[in-house]
């Protein structure tokens, strides 16, 4: 398949329709797809014809599952850097997806993923479903929440963000609107009356109208409800000690999240807790792609990230030996060094590519 193949672009009447089309690949992002749906937001930006971008994933599954994780480990064991250059143009999509000028609709059916998220939850109206399945699971491959998700994450309400990003646990309907992941449920039997409305609209405010005017009721999630022991143990300054809160919180579910958190990668859990809370600090996403961006370089030349996709994605024996395999084990060297500037390899993004404190 060629670039012109995995992204179809085409218009139907003002609407200019943006579909990831690997579907066996459940629509991962390569750089090629980065490349293509960057220039098709220049197109339609520059397009006085088109009112609105529709982005949606070819196949019944989902809409993307993220990256191409396995290429990325291949580029790891080579000592390569393409993965570097993928994630600059995906970071810079990021970005420019969230500046759009004009309206851009992401339905986010089924499983969205890692990259998946970066490309549909910085767009200005996000329509879930009751099959939605929302995740940023990257501490369980040894890496760290990134495509803006350390910036998405923290500003969720009280801690729930960082619960997401600790345990990788998935958000449904009512649970990505809670956490501002999303701005509309629609029922998925909806989706396409939905699709041939936007079709017709003629104006932005026709699109952001109809939209709404589809929207409904999401089923019940479950984060409100948790939403006491979240803010109570997640507040913790360190790992080990949110991770003893949560056992000893009194909840089978706290305590299902401390087990959950123990099986990811301890370097990637302590980064990913200074990451969320640095995103927090930060004046924009762009302030907080330029960190992630050191966070990925970083995270690239470790040995979990190579290691945790091996056991989930090559042998998927489902068991990483992480190194440190403790949490303990993890100083705050080890963490303050993935924030370290890049000198002139930074992403460079906020006016200003300096570090948080």
């Amino acid at each position: 398949m060629n670039h012109e193949d995995s992204v179809l672009l085409h218009t139907e009447g003002r609407v200019r329709h943006i579909t990831l089309n690997r579907p066996r690949a459940l629509n991962a992002l390569n750089h090629a797809m980065v490349l293509r749906m960057g220039e098709a937001l220049d197109a339609a930006e520059q397009d006085p014809s088109v009112v609105a971008v529709l982005l949606t994933g070819a196949g019944e599954r989902g809409l993307c599952a993220g990256g191409d994780i396995r290429s990325i480990r291949d580029d790891a064991l080579a000592g390569g850097r393409t993965s570097l250059d993928f994630w600059r143009d995906e970071y810079r999509l990021n970005a420019r997806i969230a500046r759009f000028p004009k309206p851009y609709v992401a339905l986010m059916d089924g499983i969205v993923m890692g990259g998946g998220v970066g490309v549909s939850a910085h767009g200005s109206l996000r329509i879930v479903t009751e099959r939605s399945r929302i995740a940023m699971p990257e501490t369980g491959i040894g890496f760290v929440p990134d495509v803006g998700g350390t910036y998405l994450l923290g500003a969720a309400p009280g801690e729930v963000g960082l619960h997401l990003a600790l345990t990788g646990d998935t958000a449904g309907a009512a649970d990505a609107l809670l956490c501002g992941l999303a701005d509309h449920f629609v029922a998925s039997g909806d989706l396409p009356a939905l699709l041939t409305a936007l079709d017709t609209c003629a104006t932005p405010e026709a699109v952001v109208a109809t939209a709404g005017r589809y929207a409904g009721t999401a089923p019940a999630g479950e984060l409100a409800a948790h939403r006491e022991w979240i803010d109570a143990c997640y507040a913790a300054d360190t790992v080990e000690e949110i991770v003893e809160r949560l056992d000893g919180y009194g909840v089978p579910a706290a305590k299902q999240a401390a087990a959950t958190i123990l099986a990811k990668s301890p370097t990637a859990l302590k980064v990913t807790l200074a990451a969320v809370r640095r995103a927090r600090r930060l004046n924009s996403l762009e302030a907080a792609l330029d960190q992630e961006y050191r966070v990925s370089s970083t995270a690239f030349t470790g040995p979990d990230l190579v290691e945790g996709v091996r056991a989930q994605i090559i042998d998927k024996d489902r068991n990483p030996r992480w190194s440190p395999a403790e949490l303990a084990g993890v100083t705050d060297e080890d963490v303050a060094r993935h924030f370290a500037p890049l000198g002139d390899g930074e992403l460079g993004l906020g006016p200003a590519a300096g570090t948080a404190g």
